[in-house]
């Protein structure tokens, strides 16, 4: 099974890439989220893969954290959601807030997205909302979860900074108080890498 992809972008659109490895062209399935944070085409990127195989099909699936694989993989769990479903609800909603939602068991901000019924808003509630816990779990006051750096220092890596540069950015980010939501977390990253 492929697990991890490294080459050049090829090509992009809202929900699939194309991505050269050495001479071959991988078609990976996106999120929105994953979308947003890729750099330019022929820059080079790295994503965390999900293999589905089934009888009929061989589809990979891509993200740039390995939260939000992990994210895909626990919808994946819920009866009556399929990839298609998942990319659906990651693309629909943050993966910090699809987490905060599942803890709440809040049914109508799930349904929300679109192409989530009552029916599955309910069943994922039902289902991952105590597996949902690990995915937000602070690691002192303060800062914000280990899991959300790791994404910020995915992402950095993924534009083309070197990771020890990015590990030492977001590391004293985090021990200032770091922003709740990714995206302010990453442009406040990019501001001191930039010497902006």
């Amino acid at each position: 099974m492929i697990g991890r992809l490294t080459g050049r972008l090829a090509e992009k659109t809202p929900d699939q890439l194309l991505l050269d490895v050495g001479g071959v062209g991988y078609l990976v399935h996106i999120p929105l989220s994953t979308f947003y944070e890729l750099p330019e085409p022929e820059s080079p990127t790295s994503l965390f893969i999900h293999t589905h195989v089934r009888e009929d099909t061989f589809a990979l699936y891509g993200f740039l954290s390995q939260r939000e694989r992990a994210l895909f993989l626990l919808l994946l769990t819920v009866n009556g959601i399929g990839p298609r479903v998942a990319l659906t609800v990651l693309s629909g909603m943050p993966p910090s807030e699809l987490v905060a939602a599942l803890r709440a068991q809040d049914v109508r901000k799930l349904m929300g997205v679109p192409g989530v019924g009552k029916k599955t808003a309910e069943r994922m509630v039902l289902e991952l909302a105590e597996k949902a816990q690990k995915f937000s779990e602070p690691l002192a006051a303060g800062t914000p979860p280990s899991i959300a750096a790791d994404d910020v220092i995915s992402a950095l890596v993924n534009l083309g900074y070197r990771k020890a540069d990015a590990e030492r950015v977001v590391d004293g980010i985090a021990r200032a108080g770091a922003p709740s939501d990714f995206g302010d977390y990453l442009k406040a990253a990019l501001k001191k890498l930039t010497g902006g």
